[in-house]
């Protein structure tokens, strides 16, 4: 990819959710939630305080992370539909050990 974001913007690469429930039952991608989870593809190189300190991100290449549903710009870069937010609207970012279970 030949594109380099700027500040505290990042690059992510939405990760397309499962299309079938628990029970098997698949679900059409019209009516599918568009995922809130991605792979970081790039990222600018921080911020800077009122002092001029360059303040690094703390994410970084590779890392999956979850972000607002409504965040970001969304933008086709080389025919790739990628998503590009500020670091603010990154929530965290998933551990590969880290296993979630939705409350009942």
């Amino acid at each position: 990819m030949k594109f380099r974001p700027l500040h505290d913007r990042v690059v992510v690469r939405r990760i397309d959710a499962e299309g079938r429930t628990k029970g098997g039952i698949i679900i059409p991608d019209t009516a599918q939630e568009k995922p809130q989870e991605g792979e970081v593809v790039a990222a600018g190189p921080g911020r800077h305080d009122e002092q001029g300190k360059l303040i690094p991100l703390d994410v970084k290449v590779g890392d999956r992370v979850l972000f607002g549903k409504w965040s970001g710009t969304e933008v086709k870069i080389d025919g790739e539909d990628l998503l590009i937010v500020k670091e603010s609207d990154i929530m965290g970012v998933v551990e590969a050990a880290a296993t979630f279970k939705k409350a009942a």
